[in-house]
């Protein structure tokens, strides 16, 4: 087998989980490598200790690999919340976000204007659509707008962001900030587009909570404060007691303290997976799968809410049905796991989603499109 059908290969679950946009179940890979550590860790040995310390590196290192940047730049986060709250608190000026993202993105945008008394101003904006286009940021562009910030795919829809178009919009006057949560690895995108790119390994990376991370470009390193620097974000190379170093010069000078190692050593893992599969080939993989979900979804005349050209999408697919709540409870009651929002039912499959996964999708919507389907 190649490398790739090794990868597809590690989807190990039973059929009928769709709901990689909300928690990817964690890979064998990662299982096997976290309880390595953990007795590593249990011995209590400097050796054992410095042994699980090198993940923190590896996860640096791989992350930076797919981002195409430097591994300085890279900072270990507990969550892309936490990322997003190193960019947002430390910048000045009108910062432009849709008022339907994700609150990792509007709500630290808020929370960090409150703070800043003043210095920070959110600029909201409320696409009809709910899209992030060049077009809904042009109209609100102005001398005071420092900073745009957006999430890369929608966590709602699945549109994906044309960041390259943004960043010609925008300019290099103004950072983009990148919330990468639903791309990252499962999309290949110019990053060095953005200037802040934060994402989790919790999702498509299969890597568990705890597995945050975030880069910052030079351009961001100069116009962002890091207001949350901690111990670990000084010039100091090691404890310093009576004095008060300055920040680091690089992306490290936007971190508190020092990562947790196990969670490190998940996203190394994760990430690692995914750059030996190819980011292209789960891509192309990935996008079969959604026009497989897209394709029973029209034959049974439910409505989809979510992009369908391949480059504006990544891996969602958002249904609107006219009985959200029904057919939520038939999904359920067939043993699919998806999230059911309001209106709107959000499918997401995976590069590794099986072939009895999709026919219990197409099973499950023939019966509640003959009524057979007899609600809990």
């Amino acid at each position: 087998m190649s490398t790739f059908d090794d990868y597809l290969a590690t989807f190990d679950a039973e059929p009928g989980y769709l709901n990689w946009a909300a928690f990817g179940p964690l890979s064998p890979s990662v299982r096997e490598e976290v309880f390595a550590d953990a007795d590593l860790l249990g011995s209590g040995r400097p050796s054992s200790l410095a042994l699980v310390e090198e993940r923190l590196g590896q996860a640096q290192e791989l992350v930076a690999e797919l981002l195409g940047a430097d591994a300085a730049d890279v900072t270990l986060q507990g969550s892309s919340t936490h990322g997003l709250m190193q960019a947002l608190y430390g910048l000045s000026g009108a910062v432009v976000a849709a008022t339907g993202e994700f609150p990792s993105v509007s709500l630290t945008l808020e929370r960090a204007a409150q703070a800043s008394h003043g210095a920070l101003v959110p600029r909201w904006i409320s696409p009809e659509d709910g899209r992030v286009t060049p077009d809904a940021v042009a109209g609100v562009l102005d001398d005071e707008v420092s900073a745009v910030a957006v999430s890369h795919v929608d966590f709602r829809t699945g549109y994906r962001v044309d960041i390259a178009a943004l960043r010609e919009l925008i300019g290099p006057d103004r950072l983009l900030i990148l919330d990468a949560v639903q791309s990252f690895g499962l999309v290949e995108a110019d990053y060095a587009a953005a200037d802040v790119v934060v994402g989790h390994g919790y999702k498509w990376l299969r890597a568990g909570r705890g597995t945050g991370f975030a880069w910052f470009s030079a351009r961001a390193r100069e116009r962002i404060v890091p207001v949350l620097s901690g111990i670990t974000g000084t010039t100091a190379s090691g404890l310093v007691i009576d004095e008060l170093p300055g920040p680091a010069a690089s992306g490290q000078a936007y971190t508190v303290s020092r990562p947790d190692t196990l969670a490190a050593g998940r996203l190394a893992i994760g990430v690692r997976d995914v750059r030996d599969a190819g980011v292209a080939s789960i891509e192309e993989r990935l996008a079969e799968r959604v026009d497989a979900v897209l394709e029973i979804a029209d034959r049974h005349g439910i409505a989809v809410s979510s992009p369908r050209e391949r480059s504006a999408r990544a891996g969602i697919v958002t249904l609107a049905p006219e009985e959200p709540a029904r057919l939520a409870a038939a999904f359920a009651n067939a043993g699919l796991v998806v999230t059911a929002r309001g209106a709107s039912v959000r499918l997401a499959p995976h590069a590794g989603t099986d072939d009895a996964t999709l026919q219990l999708l197409d099973d499950t919507l023939a019966s509640f499109g003959n009524e057979t389907f007899i609600s809990a």
